[in-house]
């Protein structure tokens, strides 16, 4: 009789070994590891579905020896928890959760992945794996961005008040959107193509100016002189039109680190504030109130379970495997993709 028994020490794992431009056979490879033990706060997640970050792109790009090889990176996924650490207190094996990680860590895109449970938030349920796969990195950044940064009030304190965001289509903005425009503001996103102005406008932005062109210019012309808040999601090199639209005593948020100049004059005489937001701040210093991440990612499952929001996954791919991982990575950097990128299964 052949032997079936199920290795359950073993898992299936996606992984790098050297940092190699996307299209080397070798940028990821499918490899099989030791399934990891949750220790403390962890809860260890069976993986259904992970979705594509331009931070991946960014740590696959990077130069230099990789520590520790293989590394796993991953940075949003969906799944069950399948085991709990000895002071885990918010799940039970069973539960269906979403989450970001920590980049501290090794990532998502492995079988079985141990992460802290005070960034982990209850899977939406009304959404599939993958569908709320696409959420949780994106979902944290733009939160945090507008309400915890910008100090807008998410129930609609700030409401009548406007907004532009830079990058205003891709997986940052498509929640930002949603998130701003059920806060009561009026949204200004930025597109350039007609498929990501018409994804703007159906995920509810107010108005759509191309990045491509004037903003400035586009901005005024719609009769806005001066913005409430300004959310770059994209890249530094709008800084100086942000710098010009922004209100005095407005605030700017921006997730891009830069080498570009950033004259600072005009956000003296105006009192403006600039802000930076960076979601893997909390368990990077494992700061006392990690805990808000979980608080705010089941905040918007509840919101997304009321039919308020949305998931913004806009391809799946199946399974998650090496190939499928350069793929998706390829279409990250090609700069074309709208929403989220996400593989499913195993």
């Amino acid at each position: 009789m052949p032997d079936t028994t199920i290795d359950t020490t073993t898992m299936k794992a996606v992984g790098l070994t050297r940092y190699l431009p996307v299209d080397d056979p070798e940028a990821f490879l499918d490899l099989d590891l030791p399934r990891p033990v949750p220790q403390g706060h962890d809860i260890l997640v069976e993986v259904r579905a992970v979705a594509v970050n331009p931070v991946d792109t960014k740590v696959r790009r990077q130069d230099g020896a990789v520590p520790n090889p293989p590394r796993i990176l991953g940075f949003d996924a969906s799944g069950i928890v399948a085991e709990v650490g000895p002071e885990v207190t918010l799940f039970a094996p069973g539960d269906e959760v979403y989450y970001a990680g920590d980049i501290t860590r090794p990532g998502s895109n492995q079988q079985f992945h141990p992460v802290d449970e005070r960034i982990v938030g209850r899977k939406p349920a009304t959404l599939t794996h993958a569908e709320a796969a696409a959420l949780p990195l994106t979902t944290i950044t733009a939160y945090e961005a507008m309400f915890d940064r910008l100090g807008i009030d998410r129930d609609g304190g700030n409401g009548g008040e406007s907004i532009l965001m830079f990058g205003g289509a891709g997986g940052v903005g498509s929640i930002a959107i949603q998130l701003a425009k059920r806060a009561g503001l009026t949204v200004i996103a930025t597109a350039s193509r007609p498929e990501t102005i018409a994804w703007a406008k159906e995920l509810g932005a107010d108005h759509t100016v191309s990045h491509r062109g004037d903003v400035v210019a586009q901005v005024r012309a719609l009769g806005f002189h001066h913005l409430d808040h300004v959310a770059i999601f994209n890249d530094m090199r709008h800084w100086d039109a942000a710098v010009e639209l922004i209100r005095p005593q407005g605030g700017i948020v921006t997730i891009d680190d830069t080498h570009l100049p950033m004259p600072m004059g005009a956000m003296k005489t105006k009192a403006a504030s600039l802000h930076w937001e960076f979601m893997f701040a909390r368990p990077m210093h494992q700061t006392p109130d990690m805990i808000e991440q979980h608080r705010l990612l089941s905040f918007v499952a509840d919101e997304i379970d009321a039919g308020h929001l949305r998931t913004t996954v806009s391809e799946v791919l199946n399974p998650i495997n090496a190939a499928n991982m350069r793929k998706a990575h390829a279409m990250i950097e090609a700069g074309t993709a709208k929403g989220k990128i996400v593989l499913e299964g195993f």
